[in-house]
């Protein structure tokens, strides 16, 4: 993987370790796809994306488009310059929750937030076997906690066929993995604490999600 920074962060919220970055990418699923065009535009589409690791360490991102969605045809154009943006748990976090406050009052708000980019060059898929394979990895990954797992069997073969001449298959071949994992690590261990503890406590889910985050996050570091 190439190691040239693209997006800003300190350099203590940057995370390189590919193993911690595909584990996110893989829980997140949800991605914004952004394609650069040949005039000069982004395209963005928001997909599901599989993560797969060969055992060169390779990595490669698998998802679909609607047929009715220009992107496929923007990269089969010859634009095939893409990045997926992986958002994961982010928050408001509050000066009032810094033990500094009491202190010396000099505090600000900011965002904590998990982001992965996996830069790669696209390609499309209109094979038959790989898109039902592709929809069955997908829905196998999503259905494995239901109580009673629906499978694309479980739909008439016809109609299957018929839902499958509806998408395009993609594949994103990843040159660069990047992730920022922004949890104040540049704060005093007080101010870190007393964060967690904090967030902890909010009546909001986004918050208490974004505190187990950043405690186990910042346990690395001690």
């Amino acid at each position: 993987m190439a190691d040239t920074d693209i997006v800003y962060s300190r350099d203590t919220s940057r995370e390189t370790r590919q193993p911690v970055l595909l584990d996110a990418a893989r829980a997140i699923q949800l991605a914004a796809l952004v394609t650069s065009t040949s005039d000069g535009k982004l395209k963005v589409s928001h997909l599901p994306l599989l993560v797969s690791e060969t055992a060169d360490g390779s990595v490669r991102l698998s998802g679909h488009f609607a047929r009715a969605n220009d992107h496929w045809q923007i990269i089969e154009q010859g634009n095939t310059t893409s990045m997926a943006i992986f958002q994961g748990p982010h928050t408001y976090l509050s000066p009032s929750n810094y033990a500094s406050k009491q202190e010396t009052a000099k505090v600000v708000p900011t965002w904590a937030y998990v982001i992965v980019h996996a830069h790669g060059v696209a390609g499309t898929v209109h094979d038959a076997d790989w898109l039902l394979a592709h929809v069955n990895s997908l829905t196998d990954r999503n259905e494995a906690e239901q109580p009673a797992p629906w499978k694309v069997s479980d739909a008439p073969d016809q109609y299957v066929a018929t839902m499958l001449r509806g998408i395009v298959g993609l594949e994103l071949g990843v040159s660069q993995l990047e992730g920022v994992w922004k949890m104040n690590q540049h704060r005093s261990e007080a101010d870190k604490a007393s964060t967690v503890v904090g967030l902890s406590g909010s009546d909001n889910d986004r918050d208490r999600q974004l505190a187990r985050v950043m405690s186990e996050t910042l346990a690395t570091l001690r």
